[in-house]
Order: C-alpha cells, then structure tokens, then sequence
C-alpha cells in the first residue's frame, strides 16, 4: 500500500490533535491519611502516577492528606486550579469527591476503592482483594510450620474485613486444621497510620504461636513487617510489593494494583479516551496477584508456587469461587 502525501497529512494531523489534548489535560491527585510514600496503598497510587509522569512529560498536581478535614477543600481546590482530571485515592474521598464532582461537571473524576457514586463524571474503581487475599493464603498455609498463623488489619471496615475473609479462605481450602487470628488496629481513620500498634498486635499473634502474619493496614503494617522479622517470623505484606522491606522475613505481598487504576487515569485522559462507570479488577484482569522476587525468592518452595499458580488458575476460570465478605457482611469461614 502507498503511503500517499494525504496519509502523511492525516499522520500529521492526528499526532498534532493527540499533542494538543495532552497539552490541555491538567492532572491532580490527592492521597490519604498515611501519605505517598507509606511503602503501600498511597505509594502505590504513585507508581502509577510516576509511571505517567514519566513516559508523557506531564506534570501532575498533588496533595497529601494529614487530617479528614482537608479532602474536600483539597480537591475542590485542583478543580479550581483547573485541573482537568482530579483522583481520589481510597474509599474516604467518596464523600468529598461526590460533592465536588457535583459541583464541577465538566471536570473529571476519579477514585480507587469505591464503587457505588452515582454520577456521570466520575470513574470508580474497586478491586477483587478477596482474590489476591486468598492465593495469599495459600502460601501462608503451605509455609507455616505451627499451624497457625495472623491477620492485622488496618481500620475496623467492611474493605478490610473483605481482605481478611478471603485470606482466610486461602489458608482453609489449603489446610483446614490451622488456626488463623485476626485483629483490627482500630476504629478511626489514625488506624491505617501506627506502626507501633502494628508491631504490638503482630506480636501478640506471634506470642499465640503465630509464625506468619499478613497486614492489610497500610503505613501500621510496617510496624507488623518489623516485629515479625524481629521475632525470626514471617510477614505477607500488602498493596504493594513490600518483599524488599525485610528481605528473607517477607514471605510474599498482596499486589493491589492501584497503580494500574491510577496509570489509567490519567493516561486515558491524556488520551481521549477517558469513560466514566465501574472497574473491577481481580485476578482475571490483572488487578490482583502475589509478588514473588530476588527478596523471597528462598522462601517460596517449588510446590508453594506450584499449589498459589494453580489456585490463581483456577481463580481466573471460576473453579474457585472465592466468597465476598460483602455478600452478607460476614465470612463464611473462620
């Protein structure tokens, strides 16, 4: 096929039309309680939004919230600022980003961890954690020498309970017989932000017999990370891969892959490309996963990676059906 001067011309054309929607797109993000560089949720929104940064040049404003005041007047300040697209990060922002969104339509929105807003410039995405929870799970029960093992969770919430039942799954369809403790870190949002709590809870579990402990309790879980590596133990970290955070005492993290949503974001914006609605995003879509790497790489057996794959495949086939927390607001083991 000739490639015709109007062919040239249309090339042209388009890469100035895609140059000047990527020069109009003014990006904005607002991360929660604990910060962005909490070596899990937050930071892994901002691997995303570094990840966009640096492949299109485009700067993205940011801000980090200290207190659950400032969400609200955070964003409707980058909305008046011009921002162009605006995300939310964690289901605490719902509140403020659907009043703001109401009062800016023709700004776009976005959120991670939240599914149920009702309006038409907002994207809204949830993830399967239950999914990623229970392969976690499985590699808990194979690994674990005591029979028994811990969860410490972050604030006292349906989400967080929604990680811990499918955790708990994993380590039952496993072995039946081990015992699984769990304890929240609290009941506000200062819960997902003391490592010191963290650590007291998982030693507590470690001191029941204990010998792996998984968090979901975002900045707190690197007080659980240190006290089992303290204790010769093993942690299952959470969000992001958080194998480096101990090496040898980490046996693996629940990826969330809150860095796609946010890469996404932005990059469909940048685009054109950008559609309002509800994302879920398991094992199927990628949303979900383990983290295996040169940080614990000695610690997975060939027959823990086999028995977590093989559970993943079956996942993503529907074989396994991992129950939802949410279905009734109970687990249905424990």
């Amino acid at each position: 096929m000739k490639f015709t001067k109007f062919a040239a011309a249309a090339l042209v054309a388009a890469g100035a039309a895609a140059a000047a929607h990527a020069a109009e797109i003014k990006p904005a993000v607002i991360y929660d309680m604990g910060g962005k560089f909490d070596k899990s949720f937050n930071e892994g929104v901002y691997n995303g939004v570094k990840k966009f940064s640096d492949e299109t040049g485009i700067e993205v404003m940011e801000f980090e919230v200290t207190s659950e005041t400032q969400r609200e007047q955070a964003m409707r300040r980058m909305a008046e600022r011009g921002a162009t697209i605006v995300l939310g990060v964690g289901f605490a922002q719902a509140d403020a980003i659907a009043k703001v969104a109401a009062e800016f339509p023709d700004t776009k929105f976005s959120i991670i961890d939240v599914t149920w807003l009702d309006q038409p410039n907002i994207r809204q995405y949830g993830f399967k954690e239950h999914e990623g929870s229970y392969l976690v799970g499985v590699a808990a029960a194979l690994k674990s020498e005591t029979g028994k093992v811990g969860f410490v969770g972050g604030m006292d919430i349906p989400l967080i309970r929604h990680f811990a039942c499918g955790y708990v799954q994993g380590v039952k369809a496993t072995n039946p017989n081990i015992e699984v403790f769990q304890n929240m870190t609290g009941s506000t949002p200062a819960a997902w932000n003391d490592p010191a709590k963290g650590a007291e809870l998982a030693r507590s579990q470690i001191d029941r017999g204990a010998d792996i402990v998984y968090h979901a309790a975002g900045g707190t879980g690197v007080g659980v990370i240190r006290a089992a590596a303290d204790a010769g133990k093993l942690a299952i970290g959470v969000d992001s891969n958080q194998n480096g955070m101990a090496p040898g005492s980490v046996l693996t993290s629940m990826l969330k892959r809150v860095d796609v949503a946010a890469y996404e974001t932005f990059k469909d914006a940048a685009s054109g490309n950008f559609e309002t609605g509800v994302r879920v995003l398991g094992a199927a879509e990628g949303g979900v996963d383990w983290a295996l790497d040169e940080n614990n790489a000695e610690l997975i057996t060939p027959e823990i990676k086999a028995a977590v794959e093989e559970a993943k495949a079956k996942i993503i086939s529907g074989e396994i059906k991992v129950e939802e927390y949410y279905a009734n607001n109970s687990c249905p083991v424990s």
